[in-house]
């Protein structure tokens, strides 16, 4: 299957004749029901048939072929890009950019917390209400995300002041 077949889908729903005929059998009406007259609903069945759209029963009744649609949708999906583990663990624990909940086993826990850290910036210091205000954006418990990264070495304190000192940097 080939850009070719789904421009031919395109065009016969975009013709007023076919998508009338089309849109009768779909609801489980007969061609006729279209409202065309019995040479146009004849060329529109014609048409809709070699798109792969309507079939003839044996029977002599027509009806859609709806998996003509799920046909084009497989032969233009791209195969789904290779994930990192890292991602993988990401994908799981965020949704919206914010935590569903902190993962309990650690090398998950390390995952996450180096994504959390990425938003304090190198050298820069932070107060307390900073860092909290940061962290309540990715979990409302924002006292174990602060604690978490401290006790891992992502952030160190001081006198009530943070400062990064952890996790990844992009070179």
């Amino acid at each position: 299957m080939n850009d070719e077949a789904i421009r031919q889908v395109l065009g016969l729903l975009y013709q007023e004749d076919t998508l009338k005929v089309l849109s009768a059998l779909t609801l489980g009406g007969t061609p006729e029901g279209a409202g065309l007259d019995r040479e146009a609903t004849r060329r529109a069945l014609d048409r809709l048939e070699r798109g792969g759209l309507a079939v003839r029963e044996e029977g002599g009744e027509w009806r859609v072929r709806r998996e003509r649609f799920r046909e084009l949708l497989h032969a233009t999906a791209r195969p789904a890009s290779p994930v990192s583990a890292q991602e993988k663990v990401l994908q799981s624990f965020l949704v919206e950019g914010r935590l569903r909940a902190i993962p309990s086993k650690r090398d998950k826990q390390l995952i996450v917390l180096d994504y959390v850290v990425q938003v304090f910036e190198p050298g820069v210091r932070y107060s307390e209400k900073e860092v909290n205000v940061a962290l309540r954006a990715f979990h409302d418990d924002y006292p174990a995300l602060r604690r978490y990264l401290v006790d891992e070495g992502m952030l160190s304190r001081e006198n009530n002041v943070y400062w990064r000192s952890g996790g990844s940097v992009d070179a």
